[in-house]
Formats: structure tokens, C-alpha cells, sequence
């Protein structure tokens, strides 16, 4: 860690590497991967996989729940319907979809930058859920293990 980096710019740092424009781990990101891609590759099945929409509402689900958590101090979201996508029938519904992923990412990103590190060690919402860091961390492994399934159901459709 140098000298003026805190936890909270590095854990950032690695959140905006997922999400918005690294490349150090899995050489692409989120935003890279669903720009790639017009709205009928976003929604077409490959075999019983998600598809790249459901994906990145899946992730986008989770983005918009923690911003809420860190805002009202209520963890209002449930895994069961972090699936729920809205249909995607057009270009527009599409772009929507990435639209909102990326300001969720992007604001995301900038709420846990400015923490104060103090903060990361301090339970999140309630104690059952762990600390600020650890759900942090969680949303990066879990933002890298469906990046690569986008990534791979993005080859397998380009390659139909």
C-alpha cells in the first residue's frame, strides 16, 4: 500500500478493475463485455445458461441494494429475486439495462473511494452479515465469477 492510498481507494480500485475498466485479472471487465454486445446476443440462450442480460441484472441487482445499505442502513434486497429480469425486447431495454449497470458501477466505486477506512471493519447493516470489507470483497468475487461466464457465453454466441 503507498504511502497515500487507503483501504478504501485500493478496495475501490479493485471494484472499478471488475466492473468499469481493468484488465489486470480477468484482462476484460463488465463494462467492456456487455458494450460488446447488441440486445438480441444480451438475451440469447445458450443452452441452459443465463443469458449476458440476466447476468448483468443479477450483478446490477446486488450493486443497487448495497448503494441503498449504504444509504439508508437497510438491507432490503433477497437473493430469490436477484434473477427477476424485466423482459428485454429491444435495443433500447437493453441499453437501459447497461445504462443503469453503469451508473450503479460508477457510484458504486465513488461510495466506497470515499469511506473512511474506519468504516470497512464496522458491521454492515447487522452483525450476521459481516463487516463493510467483507461484503465489499464479496461483491468483487462475485462481480469476477459471472464476468467470466459472460465473457464465455459472449465467445459461444459469437461464434453461432
Amino acid at each position: 500500500m503507498t504511502k497515500n492510498m487507503t483501504r478504501s481507494v485500493i478496495i475501490a480500485s479493485r471494484l472499478r478493475e471488475v466492473l468499469l475498466d481493468g484488465h489486470w485479472i480477468a484482462n476484460t471487465n463488465y463494462k467492456e463485455q456487455i458494450l460488446s454486445v447488441d440486445w438480441q446476443q444480451a438475451v440469447q440462450k445458450v443452452s441452459s445458461l443465463n443469458t449476458i442480460a440476466a447476468l448483468t441484472y443479477h450483478i446490477n441487482y446486488y450493486l443497487a441494494g448495497l448503494l441503498n445499505a449504504f444509504e439508508n442502513g437497510k438491507l432490503e434486497i433477497r437473493d430469490k429475486y436477484s434473477f427477476d429480469l424485466p423482459p428485454v425486447e429491444s435495443e433500447r431495454d437493453w441499453n437501459n439495462l447497461v445504462a443503469v449497470f453503469l451508473y450503479n458501477s460508477n457510484k458504486f466505486v465513488s461510495m466506497v473511494e470515499k469511506m473512511k477506512d474506519n468504516i470497512l471493519d464496522q458491521p454492515f447493516v447487522d452483525e450476521k452479515y459481516g463487516s463493510y470489507l467483507r461484503n465489499i470483497e464479496g461483491v468483487i468475487e462475485h462481480s469476477y465469477y459471472h464476468l467470466g461466464q459472460i465473457s464465455l457465453i459472449r465467445k459461444m454466441i459469437l461464434q453461432t
